[in-house]
Parts: C-alpha cells; structure tokens; sequence
C-alpha cells in the first residue's frame, strides 16, 4: 500500500526537525552491501547514524531502528522505501511489534510526540496492524489534548480521527476504534456520525463501565442530532426546512451559544433574501465565534447586496487582519520548530 493512502502528512512539520537534530548521515560499504546482499536497495542510499551514537559499533538493527524512526518523521523522505524494503528484508514484519510496544512505553510517559513517531512507522511497515493504527490514534488524541495552538491541535486532531476510522475499516469487529471515533465526531461536532459509531460499539462491546459511559452520552445526542439535520437542510439548499428545525432552539440556553446554529440560521435567511433576519443571525455568530472569516464573508455578501459600503468594508478589513494574523502565528509556529532554518 502507497504511504499517500496511509498519511496527509500533517503533523510532519512537528516531527522533522527531529531528524536534523538526531542524525547524521552516511553509506554503508560495498563489501557490506555485498556481504549483507542488499546491494540493490541500498547502493548510494545513505544511512541515519544516531548523533548520540557515533561512538558505537552500527550493528543491523541500529540501522534498521534509525531508519523506522526517520520514516516516522518524514513519510515523504526521499529514501523511505528503500528503508522500508531493507527493514522487512532483514526482519520482516516481525519488526512492527517492538516499534509498537516502545511506542505504548513513550506514550506512558507523556512522550506522544516520540510516540507518533514510532506509531506512524510501525503503520508505514505494516498496514494492515491493528494495534498500530489503535496506537498511534490515542497518541495523537493524548497529543493535541495536551498540545497548545490552533493549529497543531487542529493537525493532531484529524490525525487521530483519520487513524481511527481507518482502524473501524479494518478491524470492524473491535469494538475501541468504535469508541474513540466517536469522540473524534463529537469534537467535529457530527453528531449524527457519533451516534452510528457509538451504536456500533453498543453492539460490540461487552464491557459494563465503557457501555454505561456510552449510553449516557447517546441519550444527550438526541437534540445536537436534531440541530445537525437542520444544519444539513441549509447545506442543501432546503433553507425552510432548516430554519423549521433551527429556530426552535434559539431560545434554547442548552444550545443557543452554538455559533454554527446562528451561522446556519443566517445561511438560510440570506438564502430566502431575508438580509434582515440573516444579518441578525449572523451577528450573534460573530458574538460566540468573534474571528470566524465564514460567517464575516456572509455578511460582507449581505452588505455588498444592500449597498452598505461602510458595513461591507468593515468586515472585509477584519476577514484581511484575521487572515493576515492567521498567516503570521503559522510562521511563528514553523520558525520555532525548525530554528536552524529561519
């Protein structure tokens, strides 16, 4: 399987740096080509050398653990299948299981960032592991949960929803990967997915603490399942029947902080020519989501059709100093990751 069918490479630019801090680089011999017969992998293809390790003897498996570490890192490095082809050429898929159970050992003391690592690399060796898809989900759940920035937790957090979703696709008799992705959806706020996924683990699960959990949070989703229809009734142009649905909750203190049942609401108005009714909702959007560029962009249209220059012009300067602030702490972040290269 192709590494861009397991990976978006997310969260690499977090990872990276690692490499250029631990390793240095260089080409194993030819009559160590030759006498190891992995001349056709590995000729002009160099090696990571541990920098803490430069003093030691390069046994087989330092090698092969340097090489499933800097993959890890990088799913895009330029020598990733020859290492690949190296590491399961000399240990076979063996290999995964101890990059596995290191990963867990990191992972237990709050290293989860190592952890992904290892995670990522187990899963580029073995696609088809069940643990390390299960494993390197909660490390990246454990990640951005203990992580600062809109970013990188937003980067951690998809990664750890596509990890297990990946893992129902392949073990959709495990009833975990059920459990943790509907918290992914319920993060995402779709709530309609995390009820099918928490039925699903309903119907696996044997487990009377989780199940309890479970059910609990399944009778708090009847309403967020309501307020999603309605959500997608707008999406699809059904805009009545959105505003039916959504508008009996407007008065709702449960939900009536919600900035995307405002925003819905505004959506469906402006979609009937209502500017008025649109323009109120979109503004009390803006009250619980102050820096939203998509609900300002509905405005400006609103404005723009209205004639309102001043209004139109306003929320156009704040969607630009939105963006531009957004572009800035994005550099901030890569600048202070990879500091050798600003």
């Amino acid at each position: 399987m192709e590494k861009e069918q397991q990976f978006k490479d997310r969260i690499s630019d977090y990872l990276i740096p690692r490499i250029e801090e631990g390793f240095l680089f260089d080409e194993l011999s030819d009559n160590y080509l030759n006498r190891a017969g992995i001349g056709d992998i590995m000729k002009d293809v160099p090696v990571p050398i541990r920098r803490a390790e430069l003093d030691q003897g390069l046994s087989t498996l330092a090698i092969a653990r340097n090489m499933a570490y800097v993959i890890g890192c990088d799913i895009n490095f330029r020598y990733a299948e020859n290492y690949k082809v190296y590491i399961l050429r000399t240990f076979t898929s063996d290999f995964v299981k101890p990059l596995i159970n290191e990963g867990v050992d990191l992972a237990a003391h709050d290293s989860y960032e190592e952890a992904c690592i290892l995670f990522r690399a187990a899963i580029l060796l073995d696609p088809e592991n069940r643990d390390a898809f299960y494993c390197y989900g909660r490390a990246c759940k454990d990640a951005y949960e203990n992580g600062e920035g809109e970013e990188y937790v937003g980067r951690f957090k998809a990664e750890s929803l596509e990890a297990f979703e990946k893992l129902t696709l392949k073990a959709p008799d495990y009833d975990m990967g059920f459990y943790f992705l509907g918290f992914g959806y319920i993060n995402l706020g779709l709530y309609i997915k995390a009820k099918l996924t928490w039925d699903r683990f309903m119907e696996l699960s044997e487990d009377g603490e989780l199940r309890a959990e479970i059910r609990g949070l399944l009778d708090k989703l009847t309403e967020p399942c309501k307020i999603e229809e309605g959500y997608n009734a707008v999406l699809s142009g059904r805009y009545e029947e959105g505003i039916a649905i959504l508008s009996d909750y407007e008065d709702d203190e449960r939900f009536n902080t919600w900035w995307p049942l405002w925003y819905y609401l505004g959506v469906a108005y402006k979609g009937l020519e209502l500017q008025e009714e649109a323009e109120q909702r979109l503004l009390r959007a803006l009250q619980y989501s102050p820096s939203n560029t998509d609900v300002m962009g509905e405005l400006v249209e609103i404005y723009d059709a209205c004639g309102n220059e001043e209004k139109r012009l306003k929320y156009e300067k704040k969607i630009r100093i939105v963006r531009e602030n957004a572009e800035k702490d994005r550099e901030e972040k890569r600048a202070a990751a990879m500091p050798g290269l600003s």
